[in-house]
């Protein structure tokens, strides 16, 4: 089994408790795992690499956007009309072009929910990327047919039917691909399941010791509508039903009693914290559209896992960081409240955390030898003091130069290897193209995309 050392001038090394940065380190990898970290090589190696110098679909439109009815949430009119026009062949092409940008990102490990779940399966093991997927099932949705109010449609059938499909999937695919695939349990929202499908789905992560995932307190509307049917906020009712617990990742939960956007008695923070849950926490998806937690410093401090997701474009963790920090200061109106370590914490421990895994997200001998290597000249890196506040404040995309997942390079001098960039834009514009002129046929009022969503400037045609 070959050993790669790998010589960098700055490494945020995980020492048992926490990240440390340890200056001009080596790493070495032996097959999957990285077996050492310190100042000098131990043993002999086979290669040393010099280090020291070195949702797609959504994009233009649900910017800028928003039905004041609902509060501006996206959920209600946006995207249903975008998944109803899209069709599966697009479906694909995003699913490419996200792994692709999450890669390029410095992402190594991803929990996905949706419908394609085989097909992101087998590509995850084309790409390298190491993915939970759940195979998403609920036994209602949400629509509106005026404009004004959300309706709730129930098929519990259809509910019972998604999860054995999910338990099928998860019966083939966990621990596919020499463990780089691996399943959780990914009810849709808490407002479209009905308790015993929550209840059912909750005992399958406990038996398999596998994650479940739900959207919870994601809108206002959401929010009100479980008051009004249970008497207790979104969070209090999955207490109440047994399901919340270590295993938990709660996305979003961000419209929760004690904001100011429901001006309802707080509760909810303290009732995830003492649960042990871990918040999913996308920063981008609510701060667009003029909302932000109030705050991640304290849900931090009520003993809540905080990790990082997108769940809408750009799927950059580097971005998630910066907002997640920035969004929390403004809250607190106070710079100390989240830090850069915060952030970076989050995007690697708190993500690891809350899959159960602490093989992941730390640069300490056992763990899994998924490594990023950032450049060290560049626009977004130069000048170099703290590697950490650069990541957090300063870099993008443009500044990884080299991801390992697993021991294996899938990015090499910023290029995803395994991908197809003509192949990949070819498609999701095309996808695109296809997909714009159909929603005028899924809108309750017969909207053209350009009505949902004007060009940011009118047309100009110059004589």
């Amino acid at each position: 089994m070959s050993r790669v050392a790998i010589a960098a001038g700055l490494i945020i090394a995980f020492d048992g408790r926490s990240h440390r940065l340890l200056r001009d380190g080596v790493i070495v990898l032996e097959g999957d795992r990285i077996v050492h970290v310190g100042k000098r090589v131990d043993g002999a190696v086979d290669e040393t690499i010099d280090a020291r110098g070195g949702s797609p679909l959504d994009r233009s439109f649900l910017e800028d956007r928003g039905n004041r009815q609902f509060w501006f949430s996206g959920l209600f009119e946006m995207l249903p009309v975008r998944g109803e026009a899209q069709d599966d062949e697009a479906s694909r092409a995003c699913i490419d072009f996200s792994m692709g940008e999450l890669l390029r990102g410095g992402v190594t490990t991803v929990l996905e929910i949706g419908g394609h779940a085989e097909y992101v399966a087998e590509r995850a093991a084309h790409y390298g990327l190491r993915v939970y997927m759940g195979l998403a099932f609920r036994s209602g949705r949400w629509l509106t047919r005026d404009g004004r109010r959300v309706q709730w449609e129930w098929d519990e059938t259809a509910g019972d039917a998604g999860l054995k499909r999910a338990v099928t999937f998860f019966q083939k695919y966990d621990g596919a691909h020499g463990d780089l695939v691996r399943g959780c349990w990914s009810p849709a929202q808490v407002d479209t399941c009905t308790p015993e499908l929550l209840r059912a789905a909750k005992r399958w992560a406990d038996e398999t010791k596998r994650p479940f995932t739900l959207h919870t307190s994601q809108s206002v509307v959401e929010f009100n509508e479980m008051l009004a049917r249970h008497g207790k906020t979104p969070v209090a009712w999955l207490s109440e039903l047994g399901v919340l617990g270590p295993n938990v990742v709660l996305g979003h939960a961000i419209i929760a009693g004690g904001s100011s956007w429901t001006n309802y008695p707080a509760g909810d923070v303290a009732i995830m914290g003492d649960a042990g849950c871990s918040v999913a926490h996308a920063v981008w998806v609510f701060a667009r559209r003029g909302v932000i937690m109030e705050s991640f410093a304290r849900y931090k401090q009520a003993g809540i896992n905080m990790s990082l997701g997108t769940d809408t474009n750009p799927q950059s963790v580097i971005d998630a960081m910066r907002w997640a920090a920035v969004c929390s200061k403004i809250a607190e109106r106070d710079t100390e409240a989240t830090t850069a370590a915060d952030a970076f914490d989050a995007a690697t421990l708190g993500g690891a955390r809350a899959l159960g895994r602490e093989d992941l997200g730390r640069i300490a001998p056992g763990a899994r030898a998924d490594l990023v290597l950032w450049k060290t000249r560049s626009w977004g890196m130069t000048p170099l003091r703290d590697p950490v506040k650069n990541i957090v404040y300063n870099a993008t995309a443009e500044d990884v130069d080299r991801v390992y997942v697993n021991g294996r390079l899938v990015v090499d001098q910023g290029t995803v290897l395994a991908a197809d960039e003509d192949r990949i834009f070819t498609g999701l514009q095309a996808g695109g193209d296809r997909m714009w002129p159909r929603m005028a046929k899924s809108d309750w009022a017969g909207r053209t995309a350009d009505q949902l969503s004007p060009q940011t400037y009118p047309e100009w045609t110059p004589e």
